[in-house]
């Protein structure tokens, strides 16, 4: 085998190592899951007070089921966003920068290692779909308050719809697609 130029070899240990260049954005995501974290008890602290809030003239107590509802799908979609974010910081890191050498942890997740980038983008298709449709269900939920359905909350809510769905064929499309890959290389 011929040894190869000095400068090749130089530029090829250059393009490797420009993978740490992507070592901060995920230590920037680490701080977006820390944020997550934060307003995940910010809504907790908000919220559970009305839980024990008893109001004297309508005899009710301050939290009704449909805020009760409205928290646990609220606390859902910051959960399955720090989910997400904490798939795509330990995949993304592994896929593209080092393997993380935290052994035979007890506590190690099992797809730890086994997710790849297509698996990733399924991941991530996923997640999205389902904070979406917890965001248009919260949007269906609000329709049973007091108030009417006004031209704007009816537009909003068809454009979510929309959204939502966008986001749904999108993930079977980009499904089909790992499929027929997967299929052709077999």
């Amino acid at each position: 085998m011929a040894k190869k130029p000095f400068f090749e070899n130089m530029l090829e240990s250059g393009l490797f190592a420009s993978r740490w260049l992507m070592a901060p954005f995920y230590v920037g995501l680490i701080a977006a899951l820390v944020a997550l974290m934060v307003v995940f008890f910010q809504e907790l602290a908000h919220s559970l007070p009305m839980l024990w809030t008893f109001d004297a003239v309508t005899h009710a107590y301050a939290m009704t089921a449909d805020d009760a509802i409205m928290l646990a799908l609220s606390l859902i979609d910051l959960s399955l966003a720090a989910n997400l974010v904490l798939i795509v910081i330990f995949s993304g890191y592994e896929n593209f920068i080092s393997k993380l050498d935290v052994g035979d942890h007890k506590d190690r997740p099992d797809w730890m290692g086994t997710v790849d980038f297509s698996g990733l983008k399924l991941k991530l298709v996923a997640s999205i779909v389902a904070i979406s449709g917890i965001a248009l269900l919260k949007g269906f939920l609000d329709l049973g308050g007091e108030d009417e359905l006004t031209p704007v909350k009816e537009r909003q809510l068809m454009w979510q719809v929309i959204v939502h769905i966008t986001f749904v064929v999108s993930g079977v499309l980009l499904a089909f697609m790992d499929w027929l890959t997967g299929h052709q290389k077999g």
